[in-house]
């Protein structure tokens, strides 16, 4: 059976442990009270035997069955009197039950854990009543942005049927029908945007008799109005809407704004319009928001000025923004129960220890009230708010299904199959057969040697490298993933990754066994054909690469396809930087390319020799001395420093002109100049160029380890109470932190080798350049642990466990 301190820290929340009950420490003083009694009982016992020595036997006993008389009978008999004195009666108590919440014992050590469980109550209370209160709060403002939401959309679709049935009327020579007072459901019009306002501005309007036009600028107005009033009953005020109000100036005047009366005095005079705040998180986010303004100070000029385009898509997005905003919600809602049911479960075995220890059974159930009527523990309003926040899911977002809203509210996790172990096992396996196989017959073939084929060593390295650097790099993430699940930090949530979908650290295993298995297979069988004399042999790895494509884009729901989606749109945004909002996984996969040039390298090499193989539009020597491929060999090798720095300046400009993401920038521009002196000393081994690669390296390489030790790791903090670490740390073991410093510092010096000018065989220089290259993604695995960890501390000590979904209706502000 499982002790219950093993399952109550396996248990707690990571990012509010803080919060929680300390429940070592008070173990901690029961087990203090414990050896205290045990010792006065000792030394009670041995002073007795002591006293019993010293007096002389005892006289025959006077009655029956009797055990004699000592002498300190009559002093036991005091003492015991004395303590049942000191006792309170069961009438005092009755009148005054808060004064038993603390022991009154003489023993220190048994005050000393009343204190401590009262403090710990005291602070268990004070965080569940502010998250409690935080989260009724922002189910409130969900509420009220549900209710505009569905306002707006009511309105919207019913003066848009009524301009369908105006037009109908019209085109029959009809008088049009009066709108219909019952909103329809639908909100779907024909061009795709509403005006929130009303209609278009008279300006927008190029021919039709003045009659039409004043007609529809009242119909403009009545549906701003309308659309004000339901906005109002919600709670959204405007600007300037208390002084003008049907049409009318502050000074009681009907003169609008274009003008005094006659036909102008039918022009609509709003003071604001109805607000949707979209963030410009994409390309199409961002043009939408651009055209929909520049559409609005078009229509400033007109006689609509509180007119306010909004497309179709910009409502599709709100309500998107408000169904994960409740996601969120109900997400905190099921932490906050989890987090009460946790405390009292922990304060309940914690006082049944200390009630056995110390005897102390009035004062146990005195605090264990107390427990029972705290908030933490007696309140329900969290229960409500999760059932709340169940319907209001079904009814607006599923269509009444239950199961598809606890598919949304509630996903399940993952169950674990051995069948995932033991393919792991039958992969690894195989691989090492297959290349104990491939090792021999390439031995024997002599195709490795000074005298073998130039050409099958320089696609096979090329192959074999690419595929074998993916392998390593997906087996260590499975590593990343491992050792952040034994440590309890939290990466799917500072991802953004879904539970029911996340990768797992044998999924990652499965996938790097799986991908060696298969080349090395792919490479035995080439190997075969090509001893054989089979025309287009190496045709196979091409095959291998079209395979493994396809895979990556395959539609269907086999090979992890969730994960292959999210690799991909990951992609797209680093490609794009720019143009799509910066996440935390977005500049993390960048981070990981930056240590995959080698691999860009590989994939640049074997796409090129390809096409010129298969397709005779250049020569072989084309993919190995042209000037076309040394140029986009040299784009190749700072493409990921320069998405990596466009995306600290989107940073920048979106939190706020932060200047530690300028300074992050700076480190990638220093990268790229130093990879640019490099690719020039290669051209040129100049002695001039060999000093500009040691400066413009050695500067690079400083810059990296700042920022990898302070910034990224948080370390090097002079005041840490860990000396030239930081305060919070999750390994035990200080010692590995300081030997991971010295490591990385190693491998970041790995640039030396390239003015070395090691003299060795052509064989020799591939393997050394592959193992440069696996270095720098072990060095990168090594480092992704420390990252996730200190960004882990970063969200313990703020208790965010919770993602928070920016509203998309605001309130406007007065200028």
């Amino acid at each position: 059976m499982v002790k219950f301190s093993r399952e109550y820290e396996a248990s707690i929340i990571p990012e509010w442990k803080a919060a929680f009950v300390d429940y070592k420490r008070l173990k901690k003083l029961i087990k203090r009270i414990k050896v205290t009694r045990r010792d006065d009982s000792f030394a009670a016992a041995n002073a007795a035997a002591a006293a019993d020595h010293l007096l002389p036997p005892p006289p025959a006993e006077k009655e029956a069955g009797g055990y004699g008389f000592s002498i300190l009978d009559p002093v036991r008999a005091i003492a015991a009197r004395f303590s049942a004195g000191q006792q309170p009666s069961a009438s005092e108590d009755e009148e005054c039950p808060d004064r038993g919440e603390l022991v009154r014992s003489t023993d220190k050590h048994e005050r000393e854990f009343m204190e401590r469980a009262d403090e710990e109550l005291e602070k268990v209370n004070a965080f569940y009543t502010g998250q409690e209160a935080e989260l009724l709060a922002r189910g409130d403002a969900l509420l009220e942005q549900l209710r505009i939401l569905a306002d707006v959309k009511r309105i919207l679709a019913d003066h848009a049927a009524a301009r369908r049935a105006r037009g109908l009327a019209r085109s029959r020579s009809m008088p049009p029908p009066p709108p219909s007072s019952s909103p329809p459901s639908s909100v779907h019009g024909s061009s795709g945007r509403y005006l929130l306002s009303g209609l278009s501005s008279p300006q927008s309007m190029s021919d039709g008799s003045l009659e039409l036009q004043q007609a529809q600028v009242s119909e403009g107005a009545a549906v701003a109005d309308e659309v004000m009033a339901a906005l109002e009953r919600n709670g959204v005020s405007f600007v300037g809407l208390a002084g003008k109000k049907d049409g009318k100036t502050k000074d009681g005047s009907g003169k609008g704004r274009g003008g005094g009366g006659g036909g102008g005095g039918g022009v609509l005079q709003l003071p604001a319009t109805v607000r949707i705040d979209i963030p410009a998180t994409s390309p199409g986010r961002a043009a939408l928001k651009v055209w929909e303004e520049l559409v609005n100070v078009l229509r400033k000029d007109g006689a609509d000025p509180a007119a306010a385009f909004v497309h179709r898509k910009k409502i599709q997005h709100a309500e998107k923004n408000i169904r994960d905003a409740f996601m969120a919600l109900y997400r905190g809602l099921e932490l906050l129960k989890k987090f009460s049911s946790l405390n009292v479960k922990a304060f309940t075995k914690i006082l049944k220890k200390f009630v056995k220890v110390s005897e102390q059974q009035r004062a146990t159930d005195l605090f264990s009230e107390k427990v029972k009527r705290s908030p933490f523990s007696s309140s329900d309003k969290v229960l409500q708010l999760a059932d709340e926040v169940e319907c209001i899911f079904m009814k607006h977002f599923t269509g009444n299904d239950r199961k598809v809203a606890m598919k949304y509210l509630k996903p399940q996790q993952p169950r674990n199959t051995h069948m995932i172990t033991f393919l792991v096992g039958l992969f690894t396996g195989t691989f090492v057969s297959l290349f104990i196989i491939y090792a021999i017959l390439a031995h024997v073939s002599g195709i490795f040697t000074s005298t073998g084929n130039s050409a099958y060593m320089e696609i096979v390295y090329h192959v074999f490298s690419m595929f074998a650097l993916i392998s390593l790099h997906i087996f260590l993430y499975g590593c990343n993933l491992f050792m952040w699940k034994n440590t309890r930090i939290n990466h799917n949530f500072i991802f953004d990754f879904s539970s029911n979908t996340a990768l797992t650290h044998r999924d990652a295993f499965l996938m790097s066994a799986s991908i060696m298995c298969t080349v090395v297979a792919a490479l035995v069988i080439n190997l075969f054909l090509k001893n054989a004399g089979v025309a287009y042999a190496n045709a196979l790895p091409g095959a291998l690469l079209l395979l493994s494509t396809g895979v990556l884009f395959c539609p269907f729901d086999i090979f992890y396809r969730s994960t292959r989606y999210c690799f991909m749109r990951v992609m797209r945004n680093i490609i794009f930087s720019p143009f799509y909002k910066v996440l935390m996984a977005d500049f993390f996969m960048a981070d990981q390319l930056t240590s995959q040039i080698p691999l860009l390298r590989h994939m640049e090499f074997t796409a090129c020799y390809f096409m010129a193989g298969s397709f005779r539009t250049h020569p072989y020597e084309t993919c190995t001395s042209g000037q076309q491929y040394k140029h986009l060999a040299y784009v190749i090798s700072f493409l990921p420093y320069f998405w990596r720095a466009l995306q600290c300046l989107r940073r920048y400009l979106e939190e706020g002109h932060d200047i530690n993401q300028l300074a992050n920038a700076g480190k990638y521009v220093s990268a790229m100049v130093a990879a640019a002196v490099r690719f020039k000393y290669a051209a040129t081994p100049t002695p001039f160029w060999v000093w500009m690669v040691i400066i413009s390296s050695s500067g690079a390489t400083i810059y990296q380890l700042y920022w990898d030790f302070v910034k990224d790791w948080g370390f090097l903090n002079p005041k840490s109470k860990n000396r030239w670490l930081r305060n919070e740390l999750i390994l035990k073991n200080k010692s590995i932190y300081y030997v991971s410093m010295m490591l990385n510092l190693a491998l970041r010096l790995a640039w030396t080798e390239s003015v070395m000018k090691i003299h060795i065989g052509k064989v020799e220089s591939r393997l050394l350049d592959f193992s440069l290259a696996s270095l720098e993604i072990i060095r990168r695995g090594h480092w992704n642990f420390y990252r996730l960890e200190n960004e882990h501390l970063n969200n313990v000590g703020k208790f965010r466990a919770v993602k928070t979904v920016p509203l998309p209706f605001r309130e406007l502000e007065t200028d």
